[in-house]
């Protein structure tokens, strides 16, 4: 459990103002005045918050007396205190694991995370996550979000095969403002296909999210192809989609190419479409490719034959983490659709216990690794039969789930997720798919039902319109 907050001191502000500097009165503008300590000496917070300025004052030899904006988070560090300073080397790390995660922003827009021991005795300033692994630069900031639509309140959108008017009265009633659209490039493709999708959205008053996949057997020569789709998505971009995002379920050689499949080499390509859309159009707001939820590689992590290629989706993040991802996205793109019990359970699966078919377990794996940026489910659904008949064999361990549990738990899901204050849009897979076969039951994920009523529509439509 992370508890966080945000610190402020009016005295700091009315000294800033005397100055002529103007700041609002927000989480992204705040000061903090040193003398807040002679009020407030024994406030632990506190403490480990001077602790960390100090560290800062001395490193980089600049004045913290007052700052623009400080937050903390109570955090545990999986593997030592020090894990995030790439100038500590692994033997050299100390047995410290629980403290605080300090970002300090000065009043020059520097930004700086520093963790603090519980008893003080331990402090490291990050390097790692806060620039691009190849720059190991101390002190180097991951870039604002701005303009990017990443900020903003919890929103509900659907994956649609086509938006039609029972598509869209089904939305309405379920309070979505988003739609999902996927495309599928190939090189000698142009934006006509992406220009469609937004021109139908947009007559419609949707917000839209393009998920842009290129083609593995195109990817061969990895770094000319990373240009082709950077100058690719960033010609999509001027088109005015809300959101895209750069590609899907990387992790898996179904949508990567097998001797390619990790998280540094998808950094590489999220790194050059992120700069390309934001040139483009800085409006846009850039989602990474969510994962597939999986644990097929075992405790290696990754595993690869002459046949297949897998990354777990929990090394994926952090191998993502460590190339310095969150850099180069608004939001991270996630992927939940293999629950059969309600969103808020934490056992009770009868497969097993592995943290994908919860709900909770499934959001921690990207949060363990990447905190600076708001998640983005970019597919989120429960598969039921009822109404189609026997299910795909590997889809077997959503025999038993109904259409009023499918409903249930989307209303849950949708209410957890706009509680949590960290996850931005939930994109419920899917709406209308029509495809039910015995390999892939797409049609059970789907709200609008065999019948046409959409029990999940006036579920989630309760939750998003209170």
């Amino acid at each position: 459990m992370q508890i966080s907050r945000t610190r402020y001191s009016l005295v700091a502000l009315i000294a800033l103002l005397g100055l002529g500097i103007v700041l609002s009165l927000g989480v992204s503008s705040v000061a903090l005045a040193q003398e807040e300590e002679t009020a407030t000496p024994a406030d632990p917070v506190w403490r480990g918050f001077s602790t960390a300025r100090a560290a800062l004052e001395e490193e980089f030899n600049t004045d913290l007396t007052y700052v623009r904006n400080w937050t903390f988070a109570q955090s545990e560090w999986k593997v030592s205190i020090d894990s995030c300073n790439e100038d500590v080397a692994t033997v050299d790390y100390r047995p410290v694991y629980f403290g605080w995660d300090f970002v300090i922003t000065s009043l020059q827009n520097r930004t700086w995370r520093v963790r603090v021991s519980f008893d003080l005795q331990a402090v490291t300033i990050c390097t790692r996550e806060e620039a691009p692994a190849a720059s190991g630069t101390p002190g180097a900031t991951i870039p604002p979000v701005s303009g990017s639509g990443a900020t903003g309140a919890f929103e509900l959108g659907g994956h649609v095969l086509n938006l039609t008017s029972d598509a869209k009265t089904a939305m309405d009633a379920a309070g979505m403002t988003w739609v999902k659209k996927q495309v599928r490039w190939g090189l000698s493709d142009g934006t006509g296909q992406s220009q469609a999708y937004i021109d139908i959205a947009k007559a419609n008053n949707f917000k839209i999210m393009l998920s842009i996949v290129g083609v593995p057997g195109e990817m061969s020569n990895f770094d000319t192809y990373i240009d082709f789709y950077a100058a690719h998505v960033a010609e999509v971009a001027k088109l005015g989609p809300d959101a895209i995002e750069v590609w899907n379920e990387p992790n898996i050689d179904r949508e990567w190419p097998i001797g390619l499949v990790s998280g540094e080499n998808y950094t590489r390509l999220l790194r050059a479409a992120y700069t390309a859309i934001k040139a483009a159009n800085p409006n846009v707001m850039v989602i990474s490719g969510a994962p597939s939820p999986t644990g097929f590689a075992g405790s290696a992590g990754c595993a690869q034959t002459a046949t297949y290629h897998v990354c777990n989706d929990d090394v994926f993040f952090q191998q993502m983490a460590q190339a310095g991802a969150p850099n180069f996205m608004d939001c991270v793109g996630s992927h939940y659709n293999e629950g059969i019990v309600s969103p808020n359970a934490t056992s009770g699966d009868p497969r097993d216990n592995f943290p994908t078919r919860y709900f909770g377990g499934n959001i921690s794996r990207a949060r363990a690794y990447i905190t600076q940026r708001p998640i983005c489910f970019t597919e989120l659904g429960y598969v039921t039969p009822q109404g189609y008949g026997p299910i795909a064999p590997n889809f077997a361990w959503g025999a038993n789930t109904t259409v009023a549990q499918q409903a249930q738990w989307l209303a849950e899901a949708a209410s957890l997720s706009a509680s949590l204050g960290y996850v931005r849009v939930m994109i419920v897979w899917n709406i209308n798919f029509p495809l039910y076969d015995a390999n892939d039951p797409q049609a059970g994920y789907a709200i609008i039902r065999p019948d046409g009523t959409c029990p999940a529509c006036t579920a989630l439509g309760a939750v998003m319109k209170k």
